[in-house]
């Protein structure tokens, strides 16, 4: 006699066993053809193997990708830029440094990225300074306030400047905020919604809705951009939350900062207006949000953005190039250290070829993992001569960099493949002998608050943390 109860069970059995290693399989086929970059695709394909049912809920969140035309459509775009290429190209006289020429070059051709001269730029290294300087700045907005931020926190910073914004708005100034939906996920509505009632315009980045925008899980929109008057801009490694200005119970929070004055606010204008139209649909192209303006200032500057869908990886491009014609030295301040093949290979070949290559990274991170991950890279560059510090006084959380006297950036990026393939990012480009001389003492300032490391005591660290970074190393493209 036949068990039916038996028959079904086996029945289902099977068919699940079908549907299960189906999806596992055709989710690796699809990442094969997706092209990726060889590392990564072998990163997801181990996880799929070795954890499938992780690894298939983590690709739906994280590994899908997106594509530059549902952002913005050619036509559209060329108008935004209409304005700050007209500036650009009523320069009387810009100069472009012979060493970094096609580095200039190479960030027009991607980016749009127009190098304007005769800007101000100052720089704040505690977060008590920059605030201070933003919220001066922002009282003086006569026409507009745009300010986008990753981390829009409701604590006794994030209040103190949304009810500046709202001040202004009751003023009758145009203000617009930009925040990331996931970098401000715990954050209650009626701190947007407050903004809203007076007239603010506030619109989150890729808002997450589960399970139908899984996928936006992991682009977000990492920008720090403030724009007032279309004159002044801010932008740097800085949210808007306690923990930058006060610092962590076990040290203080170190971060860089710029405030720009000049052409170069065009570039802050426009990537905050194109992010703007992703999230509003809105596209604002008015001469008044490009006024012009007047020399205040001796730096060339380039205002670069990098993002998930595009066909390019425009900063991380850019740093491959600046470090790989480095002739004295490249200096390099990351929160994390997760570097692509190339700025790895980039970063060794200097070295090894008589540059100083110096790297600084935080002693304790506010990320066990990706710090782990950090770890498993440093012999690697310590063998080729790179020299590797770790800040003791708190948490480095600063993205600077600078170069031969002449090439300095600050911005949002961090040396990672988070920043370089999934996250929106933006990067003051900044071209004179002021300003990296500023950064450089910036960075030897922090370089006496660090512990320097080397090869034959790093070699000698437990195996179990190689172990530990080893296994985390694996994982670093989807970090």
């Amino acid at each position: 006699m036949i068990d039916w109860n038996l028959l079904a069970s086996q029945i289902a059995t099977i068919a699940f066993d079908i549907v299960y290693f189906g999806a596992i399989i055709g989710t690796i086929v699809v990442i094969i053809l997706d092209n990726r970059n060889p590392v990564k695709t072998m990163a997801w394909i181990l996880i799929l193997m070795f954890l499938p049912i992780v690894g298939l809920i983590f690709y739906f969140f994280f590994g899908r990708s997106h594509r530059r035309e549902r952002m913005i459509g050619k036509k559209s775009y060329s108008h935004l830029l209409k304005k700050p290429m007209a500036e650009y190209l009523a320069q009387s006289a810009c100069t472009l440094p012979l060493s970094y020429g096609r580095l200039i070059s190479l960030f027009r051709q991607t980016n749009q990225a127009f190098p304007f001269d005769g800007n101000r730029v100052v720089t704040y290294t505690s977060g008590i300074s920059m605030l201070q300087s933003l919220l001066r700045e922002l009282q003086k907005a006569k026409q507009h306030i745009h300010i986008e931020f990753y981390i829009f926190e409701d604590d006794a910073i994030g209040r103190m400047v949304r009810d500046v914004l709202m001040e202004k708005a009751r003023e009758g100034v145009e203000v617009r905020v930009i925040y990331d939906d996931v970098g401000c996920w715990h954050v209650p509505n009626r701190f947007f919604e407050e903004m809203r009632k007076v007239g603010i315009e506030v619109r989150s980045f890729l808002k997450v809705r589960f399970p139908l925008f899984t996928s936006k899980v992991n682009f977000r929109n990492h920008r720090k951009i403030v724009v007032i008057d279309g004159r002044i801009g801010f932008i740097g490694g800085m949210n808007l939350a306690e923990r930058y200005m006060r610092g962590l119970s076990w040290g203080i929070w170190r971060d860089t900062h710029l405030m720009l004055e000049g052409k170069v606010v065009h570039g802050l204008q426009t990537a905050f207006l194109l992010d703007w139209y992703f999230v509003d649909r809105t596209l604002i192209t008015a001469a008044r949000y490009f006024p012009k303006i007047e020399s205040c200032g001796t730096s060339l500057a380039q205002i670069v953005t990098s993002e998930p869908v595009g066909p390019w990886k425009e900063i991380m491009q850019g740093l491959v190039m600046a470090i790989s014609g480095a002739k004295k030295y490249f200096y390099i301040q990351t929160p994390y250290f997760l570097p692509t093949e190339a700025v790895l290979i980039a970063m060794q070949t200097a070295a090894l070829s008589g540059v100083d290559v110096r790297l600084m990274l935080p002693l304790r991170a506010d990320n066990r993992l990706t710090h782990l991950g950090s770890c498993s890279y440093l012999a690697d560059i310590l063998r080729s001569g790179v020299k590797v510090y770790f800040y003791k006084k708190g948490f480095l959380h600063s993205k600077l960099m600078v170069a031969d006297d002449e090439l300095s950036t600050v911005g949002s990026t961090n040396i990672d493949f988070r920043s370089f393939e999934h996250n929106f990012e933006v990067n003051a480009f900044i071209y004179d002998m002021e300003t990296a001389l500023q950064m450089r003492e910036i960075f030897l300032q922090d370089q006496r608050e660090c512990m320097p490391m080397y090869l034959k005591n790093w070699v000698k660290r437990p195996w179990y943390r190689k172990a530990a970074e080893s296994v985390v190393r694996l994982l670093a493209p989807l970090l």
